[in-house]
């Protein structure tokens, strides 16, 4: 019978200089965390607040809606989707200030639905509506009303 023995690599000890280091990447990444958690916004995520989770909408009040159409040449109202524009509603609603002061910017997303649906009829309008769902009690009631918030209008 042969015995085999096995031996262990040899632990290194961090030096002050490395404790202090790691102290102070700690320190730090908390105090941006905790910074974050308080003056944060979504774009400072991971060490800000991811908003959409960490908050509760009014149980009796509104739910906001986003979405784009289109009005084409012969008077069809067309949905625009990422899928016949190559735009994500997340895009629009993240510029949707800059749509609002500047309607006419609008008139790119008709330019990528022909793009993107070139045997589609041409789309003389576009406009950015909110559907606000009315809420009772946590439940939507089937009541809403459509806002219009920008709009351009193919001259």
């Amino acid at each position: 019978m042969t015995e085999q023995t096995t031996t262990q690599p040899p632990t290194a000890e961090l030096t002050p200089t490395g404790r202090r280091v790691r102290v102070l990447v700690t320190v730090a990444g908390l105090v941006l965390l905790l910074a974050g958690t308080f003056w944060g916004q979504d774009d400072d995520f991971p060490f800000g607040p991811f908003r959409m989770y960490s908050t509760a909408p009014d149980p009796n009040g509104a739910a906001k809606d986003t979405r784009v159409e289109g009005v084409d040449v012969t008077g069809a109202v067309v949905a625009i989707t990422e899928a016949n524009s190559g735009i994500r509603r997340a895009e629009i609603e993240g510029q949707q200030a800059a749509y609002e002061a500047d309607p006419s910017r609008l008139s790119r997303i008709a330019a990528a639905y022909a793009e993107h649906t070139p045997g589609a009829p041409a789309l003389r309008e576009v406009r950015i509506v909110i559907r606000w769902h009315l809420v009772e009690h946590s439940r939507p009631t089937g009541t809403y009303t459509d806002e219009v918030v920008a709009d351009w209008v193919k001259r």
